[in-house]
């Protein structure tokens, strides 16, 4: 077991208990939540990963990386169901850590991930709004 076994133990607890505990908003979006379940949920996961994975490289045993990813794509789903969206998250830890590496931005990493909520293509780059 590695270093952080304890840390994921706790984030996949929390994970089961946010997923056990969901009731879906009544009227959809329910962005403030799902912006908690990104501050408080996926943003633990990738920044432990981050941690794990920045000066020696801590390996972690394959049942601790799974509870790991499956602690973030919890979160990840209940964050697409606050927007009234069924998914099925299968995303690696990796995947959310460079995207939030590359944007700066988990909502942002959480909106290319899991496609929630859709993009608005329907305006371009001459009208202020990126594609």
């Amino acid at each position: 077991m590695s270093e952080y076994r304890d840390r994921i133990a706790t984030l996949a607890r929390r994970s089961q208990r946010d997923c056990a505990e969901f009731t879906a908003p009544a009227n959809p979006p329910a962005e403030d939540r799902a912006l908690s379940y990104l501050r408080e949920g996926v943003a633990d996961v990738v920044s432990l990963y981050v941690e794990a994975r920045t000066g020696e490289l801590v390996a972690f045993e394959e049942v601790e990386f799974s509870l790991l990813q499956r602690a973030m794509n919890d979160w990840l789903e209940l964050y697409a169901a606050c927007y009234g969206t069924d998914i099925t998250a299968e995303f690696t830890v990796r995947e959310a850590a460079e995207l939030v590496i590359a944007t700066h931005n988990l909502r942002d990493t959480a909106q290319l991930l899991t496609r929630v909520p859709a993009r608005d293509t329907s305006r371009s780059w001459s009208q202020g709004t990126v594609k």
